[in-house]
């Protein structure tokens, strides 16, 4: 029988940031196995996310683990090289803009004062700056802006998660394209996994990380914890401008619609991505097991996105649409904030779940906090505690207001 001290579902970017941060931990000498079902990552989350990173949250431990993110971001080469070959992510610090009319410019002045606490370097915008500094922008409508000045922007976030991969690999973790089918629980504890191909592995004494993504309830569920998790679609537009917008952000505008641009200018112009975050009662469901639901919605652009966007930057009124994908955002229904840490009636089962689009910006520090959490029984970092299993058990939702 294969045994191993840690047995991690999933292999996306938080899943190998478990396992790199497992291993890099000088007073942890087990073994680590990463069980991935697709190690195309075609599905994933990770690969078809916008890749962005932002400390403009409402919740202090969101901020303090996007702030330590950008630090790792930063020094990537630091913690991630393998024989002194230094990953390369793009990182591009634009910063983000959100645009807030009088009905909710006072929600972006409670929340800078929590980003300012913290150490965000976020700004806040009369209409007069917002019109300086972007004069691209028509401010109809609009009465305040929030830009993040440093510390916030995008990356590559396919180069993130093989990077995060390849230093898991090169540090012992084993990684296995299997599927997760069953759970052996007895007495409380996680003592093993049954593969589709691989037959049972053995995790007793040690630990069970759940990073599975769209599949992180279908694995809760069989240790008996019920996770408030629904996967939920995102159609991401790319278009090109033939005038690019002078030091543009990533926008967020007041009607849900984000947009960013998307590499360096061409001989055609900037390549910009952009979609909408719906409102509840029209947010699509994502399943794996079925195309119908993976499929990009082309009508949002020409309905929503497109409008809002020309009507917020009167450049974009002439442009030149091009490719879309979609992808899945692991929502939690219960407070839009992960669920990290034990699980509450499995001692050895941790959860890593619904991130609600911000998985890949916080799985730096997500990993080294479970990984903390694993091998000294408590964070000595960074304090995720506030994110537990124990909120939802109890009924108290940890309320993050900036969703996008």
């Amino acid at each position: 029988m294969t045994s191993y001290d840690v047995v991690i579902v999933g292999g996306g970017a938080t899943g190998s940031s478990v396992a790199f941060h497992l291993l890099s931990d000088p007073d942890f000498s087990g073994r680590v196995l990463v069980v991935e079902k697709d190690a195309t990552y075609r599905l994933a989350a990770s690969a078809l996310s916008a890749a962005s990173i932002r400390q403009q949250y409402s919740q202090p431990v969101n901020i303090r683990m996007s702030l330590y993110g950008i630090g790792f971001l930063r020094d990537i080469g630091r913690h991630l090289a393998v024989d002194g070959e230094a990953p390369a992510i793009g990182l591009s610090e634009a910063g983000y803009l959100y645009l807030a009319g009088e009905a909710h410019a006072e929600a972006l002045r409670e929340n800078h004062v929590a980003q300012r606490r913290e150490g965000a370097d976020i700004r806040l915008l009369d209409r007069s700056a917002l019109g300086e500094r972007f004069p691209w922008l028509a401010l109809d409508g609009v009465t305040l802006g929030s830009w993040g000045a440093s510390g916030e922007g995008w990356f590559d976030g396919w180069a993130l998660l093989q990077a995060f991969r390849r230093k898991a690999r090169h540090l012992g973790a084993e990684y296995r394209q299997d599927e997760v089918v069953g759970l052996e629980v007895t007495g409380g504890c996680v003592v093993g996994v049954h593969l589709r191909e691989g037959g049972f592995v053995a995790c007793g004494g040690g630990a069970l990380v759940n990073c599975a993504g769209t599949n992180g309830p279908r694995i809760a569920a069989m240790a008996g914890i019920p996770l408030p998790v629904q996967a939920k679609r995102r159609s991401v537009f790319a278009f090109t401008c033939r005038t690019p917008l002078q030091a543009a952000p990533l926008l967020i505008d007041m009607s849900g619609v984000w947009m960013r641009p998307e590499g360096r200018p061409g001989p055609d112009g900037q390549t910009y991505i952009a979609g909408w975050s719906p409102p509840p009662e029209s947010d699509p469901d994502w399943r794996d097991e079925d195309p119908d639901t993976q499929a990009v919605d082309w009508s949002l652009f020409e309905e929503v996105v497109w409008p809002a966007l020309a009507a917020r930057v009167p450049a974009f009124q002439t442009i030149r649409p091009g490719r879309a994908w979609a992808g899945p955002y692991d929502m939690n229904l219960f407070d839009h904030n992960a669920v990290l840490g034990p699980a509450a009636d499995v001692e050895n089962l941790y959860l890593c779940n619904g991130f609600s689009g911000h998985g890949l910006q916080q799985s730096p520090a997500v990993g080294r906090g479970l990984a903390e959490r694993i091998i000294h029984g408590r964070y000595t970092t960074l304090d995720l505690f506030s994110l537990g299993y124990e909120r939802l058990a109890a009924g108290k939702p940890l309320l993050e207001q900036n969703v996008i």
